[in-house]
């Protein structure tokens, strides 16, 4: 008989969101926020380095939507291209990878703590908290918003490590698509997988091997 139980090797596992749950977001959806914006169409390469440019002090709560979007457009939107925005803003970061998804729930179902940590502004924050999949998989949830600090910032790990309870870093697997990210959850001594796609390194990493 099959018998399955947690990885004999792990206490918990701490899981990035984009890039490992979340899918990346396409070019048309990256060419939908910027026609939202009123972005020139074919200066989407400029549109895309203003949002990454204003992204980290947004994604680490230093800055309101509003604040966000007047530094991305260089001028305040009104309220309802500030909604629109939003809107349009939080659609490319929600879409899930359904292979990644099995994993955690074979992984959940085998009595694995699950957390989470991620890079996100509060208004992505709650929306992810608010998924099913997140209230069912996930023992806690941690963001940069709230955490005030954006991963790989040391200070970022250390909430949801506590959280998980393990006297040992070791036994507790950090999973992110960034190697910086990675690289500092290793110098607080967590193991870690650098998630590149590769849904069997996800399972050999999370999963116990019946027997």
């Amino acid at each position: 008989m099959t018998r399955t139980t947690a990885h004999p090797g792990l206490d918990a596992a701490i899981l990035d969101y984009n890039g490992v749950l979340g899918l990346q977001p396409t070019p048309e959806q990256w060419q939908h926020l910027a026609r939202t914006a009123n972005w020139p169409d074919q200066d989407l390469a400029a549109f895309q380095d203003a949002v990454w440019s204003a992204r980290p002090a947004y994604d680490a709560g230093q800055l309101s939507d509003m604040a966000y979007w007047a530094k991305v457009l260089g001028a305040h939107p009104g309220p309802r291209l500030l909604h629109r925005l939003r809107t349009a803003d939080t659609a490319m970061w929600t879409t899930t990878d359904d292979r990644v998804l099995a994993v955690l729930e074979r992984a959940h179902d085998n009595g694995l703590p699950l957390f989470l940590l991620s890079n996100a502004p509060l208004h992505l924050s709650d929306v992810l908290d608010a998924t099913d999949w997140c209230r069912r998989l996930m023992t806690r949830t941690f963001y940069s918003a709230r955490l005030q600090t954006n991963k790989p910032d040391p200070a970022a790990y250390q909430p949801a490590l506590a959280a998980t309870g393990a006297r040992d870093p070791r036994r507790v697997l950090f999973v992110d698509d960034r190697a910086d990210n990675c690289h500092a959850a290793q110098s607080l001594g967590l193991r870690t997988l650098h998630y590149t796609g590769r849904i069997a390194d996800l399972e050999a990493a999370l999963l116990p091997i019946p027997g």
